[in-house]
């Protein structure tokens, strides 16, 4: 079970803190304020994985996140404002997942304008990394060790990616906006299996850290369910933040504690793990920057797909691998050969990925012609349906493009960690926000900051430790103040120029494949938003095995995509993905994952029923 009842607190104080903040129309807003409602003490609601209404839509993995995100549009914020409130209340409630100590991608339709922006928030390496950053005497560091560790922390960007949100779209004081995630850390929300079961899967690494334990395993042992778990150093890290705004975060008292932590990990004496320290300095946090750049957009069966351009891969191959199907019947294919084209554009898109894609302020990335549609008809030529790529694949050339052409040799896909939390945000004036935001690994490095309640990223162990293939460029290694190459895949839908549909998910690079499965699914295969977002998984990523979830596993799919020649393993979860749809009749349709994770909650302002 995800929490369910412990909507009361955050909808409750949102409602309470945001009523007499708004009188104004928010940004991007056009026609009259609605009334508002609001919940009475004692009003609760059991989080549901589909909502249909008017007034606006938030869907996420937690429902006192959603809650949260939802009172805000009740008393007249508009998306940027919930999407900023739900954040804030997943680092309370997901703090393994999120917080202020890692970063995101911030997609987000103007209704207005007609025209989606985004936001790079992405956690950056410190100035002195060099692409040695994970190399002791030429070998890389063991990934376990890196993970748990001050060198795999990057500058956080996601306290960044609020700020810079709300100063351009939004109508609402980040102080107001942070007041509900404060009073819900303070008074507490109530552990569940999942909360229990991630505590417990970090127990060991945890126990390491003496400010982690006594957080996260209070008086040494794993919170129960149904206990109240309460975080008052991150509330009052949140009121710091909005007396002061985030400038307190990167120059002030918090930046200082931050570096501190990083620089001289506070591990427990008698701890025998080697836990390295970083080199994070206060010019590295000081100098941090979040990116307004443009999205990425492919025009996929008359309908534009936008997505987060690089430093995210997830715009670029997500749109390739639409591409390199554009020209299949996708909806008259049997399950399994529809399974097969999905298997193998993932392969092809994941290929093209890892040879050209990193930090653009390093690397040349050809962004443009990885999203051509005469790049992805020379790749999608290399698809048969009576054989079965071999993975690794090489790269094609997105400069030169030729049929069916590889270029150079092939570089297997390195590991990203599957923890990360997606949250979608409608508002009435037709406005929309799709963000993912991480600390990476579920528990991030495991490393509390003192006395500030909130867990450090280990982003940058998304960089490659050392060249994937010692014959191809690797794109993704470390640099100073580059941001490590990520999968995270916030994506928006239009159809002459409004929004038809916005959807994401965590699960490091198997968020490329959730998100590109989660839009066939629907635009394809006719599946209604949510269930299409339920519908087994497959994640293929240029491996010589595809992931299968377990329905998938045991199905008699298996058994004939294997006489093609397919190679499976068993991942028994896959993604944990959120949306948001506009229906033809104005209404909108919030859908959440109805078991993977515990469930997910999907909300709107006013329900009007479901269809």
């Amino acid at each position: 079970m995800r929490r369910s009842h412990t909507r009361t607190l955050a909808f409750i104080a949102v409602a309470a803190a945001l009523t007499g903040a708004c009188a104004a129309a928010p940004a991007g807003a056009h026609g009259s304020t609605a009334p508002q409602t609001r919940p009475h003490p004692g009003h609760t609601e059991a989080k549901v994985p589909v909502a249909v209404g008017y007034g606006g839509a938030v869907a996420s993995v937690d429902a006192d996140a959603s809650a949260a995100g939802i009172a805000v549009l009740q008393a007249g914020g508009n998306a940027v404002d919930a999407a900023v409130a739900t954040a804030a209340a997943l680092g309370v409630t997901e703090p393994y997942s999120a917080g202020i100590g890692g970063g995101g991608y911030f997609v987000y339709y103007d209704a207005r304008q007609r025209r989606v922006y985004t936001v790079d928030g992405r956690e950056t390496a410190p100035d002195s990394a060099d692409e040695h950053l994970f190399q002791e005497n030429g070998v890389p560091v063991p990934f376990a060790e890196a993970v748990t560790s001050g060198l795999g922390v990057g500058v956080p960007g996601t306290a960044a990616t609020w700020d810079t949100a709300l100063d351009a779209w939004g109508s609402r004081s980040l102080r107001k906006l942070l007041e509900p995630a404060e009073r819900l850390a303070r008074d507490g929300f109530t552990v569940d299996a999942t909360f229990r079961a991630q505590t417990e899967a970090n127990q060991d690494r945890f126990r390491d850290f003496p400010d982690t334990a006594r957080l996260f395993l209070p008086g040494g042992n794993l919170p129960a369910v149904g206990s109240t778990f309460k975080n008052p150093d991150l509330a009052d890290t949140y009121d710091e933040i909005g007396r002061r705004g985030v400038r307190a975060l990167y120059r002030g008292r918090i930046a200082q504690d931050i570096v501190r932590t990083v620089r001289k990990p506070p591990v427990d004496p008698d701890a025998t793990r080697k836990v390295r320290a970083g080199d994070l300095t206060a010019d590295d946090l000081d100098g941090y920057d979040t990116l307004v750049q443009s999205p990425t957009r492919v025009n996929y069966e008359g309908l534009d797909v936008y997505g987060m351009a690089p430093s995210s891969s997830g715009g670029t191959t997500v749109g390739e691998a639409l591409n390199i199907l554009e020209r299949t019947d996708i909806g008259a294919l049997d399950d399994a050969e529809y399974l097969h084209r999905f298997i193998e554009a993932s392969r092809i898109a994941f290929a093209d990925r890892g040879r050209w894609v990193g930090d653009p302020a390093f690397e040349d990335v050809p962004t443009r012609g990885l999203l051509s549609q005469r790049f992805a008809d020379s790749r999608a030529c290399l698809i048969r349906d009576d054989v079965v790529l071999t993975s690794p694949l090489a790269p094609g050339d997105p400069d030169d493009p030729a049929d069916c052409a590889t270029r150079g040799a092939a570089a297997p896909t390195t590991y990203e960690g599957e923890n990360t939390t997606h949250l979608t945000v409608a508002d009435r004036w037709g406005n929309v926000v799709s963000y993912t935001l991480t600390i990476e690994q579920t528990g991030g490095s495991g490393i509390t900051v003192p006395g500030r309640g909130f867990l450090l990223n280990n982003e940058l162990t998304d960089f490659s430790f050392a060249p994937a293939s010692p014959a191809v460029h690797d794109p993704n290694l470390p640099g100073p103040g580059k941001r490590p190459r990520s999968s995270m895949s916030p994506t928006i839908v239009l159809r002459d120029g409004r929004p038809v549909l916005a959807v994401g998910s965590p699960g490091g690079a198997t968020i490329i494949t959730t998100v590109l499965q989660t839009l066939l699914g629907h635009l394809d295969r006719g599946l209604p938003l949510v269930d299409a977002i339920a519908a087994p998984r497959a994640s293929q990523r240029n491996q010589t095995t595809t992931e299968l979830e377990p329905e998938l596993w045991n199905g008699p799919l298996r058994t004939r995509l294997q006489a093609l020649g397919h190679r499976f393993r068993l991942n028994p979860e896959i993604g944990a993905a959120t949306g948001v749809e506009r229906l033809p009749d104005g209404r909108w349709l919030a859908a959440a994952e109805k078991t993977r994770r515990g469930g997910g909650s999907a909300m709107v302002v006013r329900p009007s029923g479901t269809r």
